[in-house]
């Protein structure tokens, strides 16, 4: 134990928030492989599959930031993992809609399972907002606050209509590219006559109002905890 904590010790702050991340992800896998000892059933193992969507835009952001970094944003490289890391961010907020399968099938251990969904829906949260704080910070030193702000809240606000895309109507960030011809079509459908589908615009506010106040939370706490490091 006193080697491990002497080896981290020797990381740097970025290197050390990596570890804790896939520290988390090591537990909530550890919850599962315990949930599957315990009733002998895979039937959660989207969850694993939900988390690692949800390091893909972690890594896409970090490739973004070490690209920007060196090139304009306006790069076509720096354009194309702005691309992609924009369609697949909205998979680690997505996890937030798992609590929906605790009734799907009968438990028996509701607690340890409202913990093990918990955990993987947490770490997922984490994965999203470091993400978004990764390319808001780039952000920042391109464009004002102001803009930068707005820009992140229109980011949150599609990733909350993308989860709704995804567990109303079952639509995944590579539909994109496999069949855009029918997302385009759901979507233009619920723009064109919102009243006939409130239900898009609810479930959007709802994941909006949670995944903005979260973030900006973090983002709040995060500012506080460097300005009182001096």
């Amino acid at each position: 134990m006193y080697t491990v904590t002497m080896r981290l010790n020797t990381l740097r702050p970025g290197q050390l928030y990596a570890c804790a991340l896939i520290g988390l992800s090591v537990v909530s896998i550890g919850f599962f492989a315990a949930g599957v000892l315990r009733s002998g059933s895979f039937a959660d193992w989207y969850l694993i599959w939900n988390l690692f969507l949800a390091w893909i835009p972690l890594l896409l952001a970090y490739l973004l930031v070490q690209q920007v970094r060196h090139q304009s944003w306006s790069s076509w490289p720096a354009i194309g993992l702005s691309l992609a890391w924009l369609l697949f961010l909205p998979n680690s907020f997505y996890m937030v809609s798992d609590f929906i399968h605790l009734h799907d099938i009968p438990r028996t251990h509701i607690l340890f399972d409202s913990l093990m969904f918990s955990m993987f829906i947490i770490t997922g949260l984490m994965l999203g907002n470091t993400s978004l704080y990764m390319v808001q910070t780039q952000l920042r030193r391109r464009i004002s606050a102001l803009y930068t702000g707005v820009l992140i809240s229109g980011l949150l606000l599609l990733c909350s209509f993308a989860i709704y895309l995804g567990r109303e109507l079952r639509w995944n960030s590579w539909d994109v590219l496999i069949s855009p011809a029918g997302i385009l079509f759901d979507v233009s459908e619920r723009i064109i006559d919102p009243l006939a589908h409130p239900r898009a615009f609810s479930v959007t506010l709802m994941f909006f109002v949670f995944l903005t106040s979260l973030y900006w939370a973090v983002w709040i706490m995060i500012r506080a905890l460097r300005s009182g490091r001096g």
